[in-house]
């Protein structure tokens, strides 16, 4: 059965609607796919950095992260919005169990900036497949916080969108980031609309000119090393409308696919209404 992680972004999650939760359980449900979720916690994370007054920067979307920001990141994203998400599931008929990346050494990290410009954030070297597919075996629907360790027992704030494509990489799967917009945007002739597709040298002309910018940067970047390194298909697909997750699945185009390399034809782009 083909394997399928989700990523939640932080900005979707309080505005997902009850049948993207049920969709899920209907694709583990009828065999159609085993899905495994990793979210993020970003906007709950700023409102907890600002009510106590701690700095908070980013440098090209990544959260530059002191001990006392990885507090606060594994304290919202492990303790709060991690069991908020398994609830949302477990209402819907899923057995979902949520975890973070230290439980079973799930998520072995590495720093991923050697200079220390961005303290605490880490990249996963290594994901304990065999931990996880116990989960995957008994039928339970992994829920997955960000926050991993190292071989010191440091713990590390990963953003979402790498670490869901290093379990992606590692497992074969297909690998969807789930927004709250159908996909990646451009204006053409005045109109907002919607980018079905973009290979590597698309994404890093749209970066270079800023169309392409922010928490998006982390996003597509993670797309196409996922691609380069086992993932299967990947997509940014809008979380609000779910029936687009399962045509997804079922191989129709739904929101912006992300492709190493296109092919000789052009794919046509969607005029958002």
């Amino acid at each position: 059965m083909q394997l399928l992680v989700l990523k939640l972004g932080g900005s979707i999650l309080e505005k997902l609607p009850t049948q993207f939760y049920r969709t899920v359980g209907d694709l583990l449900h009828k065999k159609q796919c085993l899905p495994i979720i990793v979210h993020g916690g970003g906007p709950a994370i700023n409102q907890m950095l600002e009510s106590l007054q701690i700095p908070n920067e980013k440098v090209d979307g990544l959260r530059v992260t002191s001990q006392s920001v990885l507090e606060i990141a594994e304290m919202v994203m492990c303790g709060q919005i991690n069991k908020q998400i398994v609830s949302e599931f477990q209402l819907a008929g899923v057995n979902a169990c949520g975890l973070c990346g230290v439980d079973g050494n799930l998520l072995q990290t590495v720093p991923a900036d050697r200079t220390g410009k961005l303290g605490y954030v880490g990249e996963v070297e290594k994901v304990n497949k065999t931990f996880l597919s116990t989960f995957l075996e008994a039928g339970i629907l992994p829920i997955i916080s960000p926050i991993g360790t190292d071989s010191y027992g440091q713990h590390y704030n990963i953003n979402g969108d790498t670490a869901a494509t290093a379990i992606a990489q590692a497992l074969g799967a297909d690998l969807i980031f789930v927004s709250d917009i159908d996909g990646v945007m451009e204006e053409i002739n005045g109109q907002k609309t919607l980018l079905s597709t973009l290979d590597e040298q698309e994404i890093y002309d749209k970066i270079a000119c800023g169309n392409i910018y922010g928490g998006m940067i982390p996003k597509v970047k993670a797309a196409l090393k996922g691609l380069a390194n086992g993932v299967k298909r990947t997509a940014i697909v809008n979380g609000l409308k779910p029936e687009d997750l399962e045509a997804f699945i079922h191989g129709e185009p739904r929101g912006t696919s992300i492709l190493l390399r296109k092919e000789k034809y052009d794919e046509p782009v969607h005029t958002s209404k």
